[in-house]
């Protein structure tokens, strides 16, 4: 039942892609271990959103905004990002183990300590 809750929250929070940019980036959405494990959260904007040690393993985040998103040690294990914009998340200690972040924005993003043991990075980048 919580892991419906925090599906719901993350669902309700993509309504405010609608609202004023300079608004939205405002918001916090607090999705702290949540289990969201094979959710499909594609197109949400879930940037700031706090997703510290959320279950996200084999999630589909197409597109997904997760713009300065807190997802320090987060399970991302398996998760389809293709596409999904990452540019300023907290992805320390994080796990991406064969995670597909094919095409994926990650200028200033933090991944210090994550696992990135097979995970298909985006062109032009090396996990170091």
């Amino acid at each position: 039942m919580a892991s419906e809750d925090h599906l719901y929250t993350a669902r309700h929070f993509a309504t405010l892609r609608d609202m004023d940019s300079d608004l939205r980036a405002d918001r916090e959405t607090d999705l702290r271990k949540a289990d969201l494990s094979n959710a499909d959260l594609s197109d949400l904007d879930l940037r700031h959103a706090n997703l510290y040690a959320a279950n996200l393993e084999g999630a589909i985040l197409h597109r997904a905004i997760l713009v300065k998103a807190h997802l320090r040690s987060a399970n991302l294990n398996h998760a389809d990002l293709r596409g999904a914009d990452l540019r300023g998340a907290n992805l320390i200690d994080a796990s991406l183990q064969q995670a597909d972040l094919t095409d994926v924005r990650l200028e200033n993003a933090i991944l210090d300590g994550a696992n990135l043991t097979g995970t298909k990075m985006p062109q032009g980048s090396s996990p170091t």
